[in-house]
């Protein structure tokens, strides 16, 4: 009789161990669902405003149209505005992500501008010509330029802003994190760190952590 408890014992418990472990899949898979329809939803909603963008780029092909729609786009806020900005520009860019995360008073000055999966950029950045890769953090109030020449200096005898420039594309590399309030002129490799309030001008290789104004190498995360 204890050896039929026993085993009983066994076999209600091995049960019950393989139950709950074992892994249905059923909620990652609802809640991306639930997030793929959520930006389509939002392509659908911000669509008017899409539209209104290409019928007047007819007529005024320059980066400000694009700039004055990211304006207005900007002043959205909350979790709806991430949606809705991630809708507009997954059209109007060069390419971003659906799922990227594009937050309050954000501000595009180019349309050369390619976001990748996973990105994820704090309020108040202003991003001109540049390639973000997949899941890079920007901090609030990041400056991405388009290069560190798109101002002339060198005539005496015209204003700055009538000396032109050259804009350059800048390429941040995937998985790299930019801390509050740093000015990139110059490439970032992948999987760097960038202190708050740094200056690049120069390129970052890969996995190097930097800080100062111009920013110098103070670490490898691979070393």
């Amino acid at each position: 009789m204890v050896k039929d408890d026993c085993r009983l014992e066994f076999i209600l418990t091995n049960y019950f161990c393989r139950t709950e472990v074992r892994p249905t899949g059923r909620r990652p898979k609802l809640k991306q669902l639930i997030k793929q329809a959520s930006f389509t939803i939002a392509a659908i909603v911000i669509s008017p405003i899409t539209a209104l963008y290409f019928v007047i780029k007819i007529f005024i092909k320059s980066d400000a149209l694009l700039s004055g729609f990211s304006q207005f786009l900007s002043l959205i806020p909350g979790k709806v505005g991430v949606y809705l900005r991630a809708g507009f520009y997954r059209f109007t860019l060069t390419s971003c992500y659906p799922d990227a995360v594009i937050s309050f008073l954000v501000l595009f000055s180019q349309r050369d501008i390619e976001i990748e999966s996973g990105v994820y950029i704090g309020p108040q950045c202003n991003i001109g010509r540049c390639k973000i890769g997949e899941n890079t953090l920007l901090g609030s109030g990041v400056h991405i330029m388009s290069g560190k020449g798109q101002h002339n200096f060198n005539d005496l005898s015209k204003p700055i802003k009538d000396q032109g420039g050259k804009f350059e594309k800048v390429t941040i590399g995937c998985g790299s994190w930019l801390g509050n309030g740093a000015l990139i002129m110059a490439n970032v490799g992948k999987h760097c760190v960038v202190a708050a309030g740094s200056v690049v001008i120069n390129d970052i290789k890969d996995y190097s952590i930097v800080a100062g104004n111009p920013a110098k190498v103070i670490k490898r995360l691979n070393e």
